[in-house]
């Protein structure tokens, strides 16, 4: 993807120019896609994933906190009706998604999308961020709660902190999740500017023509802000955090 993202029109279609590195390097090739909207496809994709890993945490995080800690009345029956959520595919649902878009006037709109993305995450984001929260003994938790603290407090000040590389894994598979969609978007999506990168890019992709170093250059620019996310918190996903955490 990288090396044919700046090769020229002629390398990526004729068979005589096989060979590993271009030719020639055209780097314009990313600053053409950049101007015919993939900049515009890269901003919508990044608030809709932010915006949809946002709400499915601080959805997912009460709800999985409260299958952790609390016992209630169908619980064993709500756990169920989380994993069966996750064996419908979209396309299944795309009709009934589609009607209640138009009811709610979130048709062709990017927050539209963000909520229906958060809500396909949030069975996921409950059912992880529930074994990390599992993992942690609840014995600081009533020590906090001696001292003071509220159910509340003591949740805010000592299990998130501990539950931080859980709670970081969680949000990096639900961003990614929301960031590669692309089924329901397709649907949805009518308005040129509205498309997400993964709707957009398919502009460069015809009947009669595909322009594969266009292609693969806004291919290329779609995985940067997943790349640069994952860097910037990847050595939370093996800190221990919950260490020394109880007295031996």
């Amino acid at each position: 993807m990288f090396i044919t993202a700046f090769r020229s029109n002629a390398e990526t279609t004729d068979m005589h120019f096989l060979r590993i590195l271009p030719s020639r390097w055209v780097f314009s090739n990313l600053t053409d896609t950049l101007n015919r909207g993939v900049l515009r496809y890269l901003v919508n994709s990044l608030l809709i994933a932010g915006g949809a890993t946002l709400v499915a945490m601080v959805c997912g995080i009460p709800a999985a906190y409260a299958m952790a800690r609390m016992d209630f009345r169908g619980k064993k029956a709500y756990l169920g009706f989380v994993i069966m959520s996750q064996m419908f595919s979209p396309v299944v649902l795309l009709v009934g998604i589609s009607r209640l878009m138009n009811t709610l006037h979130l048709n062709d709109t990017l927050m539209g999308l963000m909520f229906i993305n958060a809500a396909f995450n949030q069975a996921f984001a409950i059912w992880l961020l529930r074994g990390t929260f599992v993992s942690i003994s609840s014995e600081m938790e009533q020590a906090a709660c001696i001292d003071g603290c509220s159910v509340l407090g003591a949740m805010l000040r000592i299990l998130l902190p501990m539950a931080a590389p859980g709670i970081v894994t969680t949000l990096i598979f639900v961003f990614i999740n929301a960031w590669n969609e692309y089924t329901v978007s397709t649907v949805l999506i009518s308005t040129q500017a509205n498309r997400p990168i993964t709707v957009g890019i398919t502009q460069f992709s015809s009947f009669n023509m595909i322009e594969w170093q266009y292609l693969f250059a806004a291919a290329l620019l779609a995985t940067v802000p997943v790349v640069i996310l994952f860097m910037l918190i990847e050595k939370h996903l093996a800190a221990g955090l919950t260490a020394g955490g109880v007295k031996g």
